[in-house]
């Protein structure tokens, strides 16, 4: 019994640093908006922080089942509502930043830039495939979906290939970013794709 209430402490402490290890790139956002650090073009420069996080953290979250698979270990699950509820959050503020700052919650420019810009668009799209998937993340709308939820919480993988595709829409210069974040997904799709495979033959 104190071999279990030990490891549940153990699971609760390392949940409590992987969180506020995840709030670190918001603190820093904050500290230097604060500060004045964030450069010529502070509105462009939280559009990508925010952005990249955002993506980061989408693949961190399906990067978690593959290493449950592959050290045969149960750990990585318990954090993978965490890191998925954190890449909604940080979509959430790059969705703000584009309301709020760049077009200062004007519908009419909105509506003007939107139609000349593919990858606005996209990113919309992503962001409100993502809203069912942060609202049904608790384990009591995973016993009442059932197989549905597997199904609804599948399409994260689309969600990160649109985060892909926006990420390479939005760069008009340097593509080393999205390319490295688009080699990531597309490793997690073919192990996912593999494993798949191999669970079928069985």
């Amino acid at each position: 019994m104190l071999r279990k209430k030990a490891s549940k402490q153990q699971i609760r402490l390392l949940k409590t640093i992987v969180f506020n290890t995840c709030l670190i790139p918001f603190l820093l956002i904050i500290w230097d908006g604060f500060n004045d650090l964030l450069g010529a073009d502070p509105i462009k420069t939280l559009h990508v922080r925010t952005g990249d996080w955002a993506l980061r953290f989408l693949l961190i979250t399906l990067l978690m089942s593959p290493l449950q698979r592959a050290f045969n270990v149960s750990l990585p699950i318990r954090f993978r509502r965490m890191f998925g509820l954190f890449a909604f959050f940080y979509a959430s503020l790059h969705l703000a930043v584009w309301l709020v700052l760049d077009q200062s919650l004007r519908v009419e420019h909105m509506l003007e830039d939107i139609p000349e810009s593919p990858y606005i668009m996209l990113g919309l799209l992503a962001y409100l495939m993502l809203i069912p998937l942060a609202i049904t993340s608790t384990k009591g709308m995973m016993r009442r979906l059932g197989k549905r939820w597997v199904e609804l919480h599948r399409s994260l993988y689309l969600i990160a290939v649109m985060g892909v595709v926006h990420f390479f829409w939005l760069t008009k210069l340097d593509d080393t970013e999205p390319f490295i974040y688009a080699v990531l997904l597309a490793v997690l799709l073919l192990f996912r794709y593999l494993t798949n495979k191999k669970i079928n033959k069985l």
